[in-house]
């Protein structure tokens, strides 16, 4: 995919404005595979039409009852057997992260001050270590943690794993209980990135809870995820589906996609007073395309920035 120099996140409240973002639109369907990817792409009826055939396909055919509690009772396993299958192949250097989040690469300034970010759901410390990398600053601390013991062992063995910058952990986002080394209210930013699609519907209140908890007042949440009808869900087959937006992959793990509209109920409308203001809740919809077999593949991704109120 081509690199990126702007952004392809578009506010839900500024769509009309959209042209003024993102590195590369589509202005004729002529053009279409003359470059690898496409920002802000409108679908089609073709399009739409298959993503509601595919979606109404998933709703026939669910996950059989008797075989859904075991993806309920230990999801975990299912990411320990992922990270060790995948050991040395699942780093990805997120080169967008600089982009898209400059707020997370302040931390690291030299004149930053103490800063403390966490890292939910860290895999293989994607957003950890490029931050450390790049940080001039020696008061900032990096939490990361995974609720997989193997993707933290993964972490740990890291050659670049510093403790004395840095601490990974063994911890469930959903769990009613918080870290032990994090003091509630003492965080700067968290960071998530394809980590809340993990959970289910049902623990969604739970880890918005602990965020709220542990952030400062007017401490950031940083989220990018799967967004409804990406490419990933229009592609599970019949049995994947466990409730309506929530399927399991081949590998067992869980995967859900969301809708803008869902995020700003969780983070901002669901508790009165809210515990959130949304500074961003934005569609990154990106067309790929595979030149050589003359295929289209829709992408949507969800970004958002939570302040704490």
């Amino acid at each position: 995919m081509d690199k990126k120099t702007t952004s392809s996140a578009i506010d839900v409240n500024d769509v009309e404005n959209s042209t003024t973002f993102g590195s590369r639109l589509l202005k004729s369907e002529e053009t279409v595979f003359n470059h690898n990817a496409w920002d802000h792409v409108e679908w089609d009826e073709e399009q739409e039409k298959y993503a509601q055939d595919q979606i109404q396909k998933h709703l026939n055919n669910p996950v059989p009852e008797e075989d859904q509690e075991q993806y309920y009772d230990k999801p975990a396993e299912y990411w320990n057997t992922f990270y060790t299958k995948n050991e040395n192949r699942f780093f990805k250097d997120r080169h967008w992260l600089k982009l898209e989040f400059p707020e997370l690469f302040e931390t690291a300034n030299a004149d930053a001050g103490k800063k403390r970010v966490f890292e939910v759901g860290c895999g293989a410390g994607n957003t950890m270590f490029p931050l450390l990398e790049q940080s001039q600053n020696p008061d900032l601390y990096v939490y990361a943690a995974d609720f997989s013991s193997t993707a933290v062992q993964v972490v740990q063995s890291n050659p670049d794993y510093d403790t004395t910058r840095s601490n990974a952990f063994v911890w469930d986002l959903a769990s009613k209980d918080l870290p032990e080394m994090i003091e509630p209210g003492s965080l700067d930013i968290i960071v998530m990135i394809f980590v809340f699609s993990a959970l289910a519907p049902e623990q969604w209140d739970q880890a918005i809870k602990n965020i709220h908890l542990m952030l400062k007042p007017g401490g950031l949440v940083l989220f990018r995820d799967y967004g409804r009808h990406d490419l990933a869900q229009l592609r599970f087959k019949e049995k994947r589906l466990l409730k309506e937006n929530f399927y399991i992959r081949g590998d067992g793990t869980r995967v859900y996609f969301f809708t803008p509209q869902e995020l700003d109920n969780l983070f901002a409308q669901s508790s009165q007073p809210p515990l959130f203001k949304i500074e961003q809740n934005a569609v990154d919809r990106r067309l790929l395309v595979n030149r050589s077999r003359k295929l289209k593949m829709y992408r949507v991704w969800l970004q958002g920035k939570f302040r704490k109120l």
